[in-house]
């Protein structure tokens, strides 16, 4: 079991994590799921000791993984991870990648080695592959030698970041039944993916990050059929979100550019919109908003769904509507948005909040 006790992450500019709590229990097949941003790959690298959390506590069967001088490399041992580049060593054959790992780390004698290696590659359907290098093989079929890989340390759980995300759908076909096969044999799985219904299809568990926790947690069917929260559900039915904050004291321009750029990438999002996201940051946030604001703290947050974005926008401060200003950067801004509103509720902590679409 892996518990997970008010974890926070902080970073110089961000905080992925404000308080992440929740159960992965022995069995379960957790798929993680969220906004670009949210700190999905992060947690799965806190759970193998990658990256330690700035607090909070995680704990594997009951013993504390993030104490002080804690032994990773006995937790490693226990907790095999899946990376999403594979990560084999290219200058050896796929049986060298299964027995090279248990003499190094194990201490197994090759020959044992090898007949395990075996034993694993047959049962996933890879033996007529054993001594072909790795570049010869196809995406699908590198990503389930890594799985084999894992799989010969005898870990009793496994990791996965993003298993999918670089396989055409015959491909991602093949690893789902792979992980389907895992399921069966209870093996206890925690996967980061994009890929809704890759999710859908082998999760038992679904864990919803955003705004730094575990916003929802549920079965497949719960999150994706009937989300108790609104923003789960604009996730889910392909409205994707992205949400970043942007301080006006401490602006980060690479963050900002690269989380939506990434958001861009990962919804296959045309040119347009791209420079649509562009637009209103540069015109609204960075040359109205916090010009007028210099220390505005700016919550932009966008959902898209059939190729519009629509962008909602909350600032501290008095009262502000941007669209009122007679300026270059409007007048810009004006061109690529329709339906806006702006409304302000003096009792909020950001009291201006803004609304509106991509033409």
């Amino acid at each position: 079991m892996i518990r997970f006790e008010h974890i926070r992450k902080e970073y110089e500019n961000v905080t992925p994590h404000k308080d992440i709590t929740g159960v992965i229990n022995d069995g379960d097949v957790v798929s993680i799921i969220g906004p670009s941003g949210t700190g999905k790959s992060t947690l799965l690298r806190m759970i193998n000791g990658l990256e330690k959390p700035t607090s909070g506590k995680i704990f594997y069967n009951d013993e504390e993984i993030t104490a002080n001088n804690y032994d990773y490399k006995k937790l490693r041992r226990k907790i095999g991870m899946i990376f999403q580049s594979f990560n084999l060593f290219n200058n050896l054959t796929v049986l060298d990648n299964l027995v090279m790992p248990q003499i190094d780390i194990l201490n197994t004698d090759k020959y044992t080695a090898r007949d395990k290696a075996m034993d694993i590659l047959n049962k996933m359907g890879l033996a007529k592959h054993c001594k072909q290098m790795p570049s010869q093989l196809s995406g699908g079929q590198k990503q389930r030698v890594a799985i084999a890989r894992a799989l010969v340390m005898e870990p009793e759980v496994l990791l996965f970041d993003e298993p999918t995300s670089a396989l055409d759908p015959a491909m991602v076909l093949e690893v789902q039944e792979t992980i389907k096969w895992l399921k069966e044999n209870n093996t206890t799985m925690v996967i980061v993916t994009h890929d809704m219904e890759f999710a859908k299809n082998v999760s038992t568990k679904i864990f919803y990050l955003d705004e730094g926790e575990i916003f929802e947690e549920g079965t497949p069917n719960e999150i994706f059929n009937h989300p108790k929260r609104s923003k789960t559900k604009a996730f889910v039915s392909n409205q994707k979100v992205l949400e970043i904050l942007i301080d006006g004291n401490n602006l980060n321009f690479d963050v900002i550019n690269n989380a939506i750029a990434d958001y861009a990438k990962a919804l296959k999002l045309s040119k347009e919109l791209l420079n649509n996201m562009a637009v209103v940051l540069e015109e609204l946030i960075l040359q109205t908003i916090l010009i007028k604001k210099p220390d505005a703290i700016v919550v932009f947050t966008m959902f898209t769904d059939n190729g519009v974005i629509d962008y909602k926008i909350k600032f501290n401060g008095k009262y502000f509507d941007p669209i009122n200003k007679d300026s270059l950067s409007i007048k810009i801004f004006k061109n690529s948005i329709t339906d806006y509103t702006y409304q302000y509720h003096s009792k909020a902590e950001r009291p201006n909040s803004l609304k509106f679409k991509s033409k």
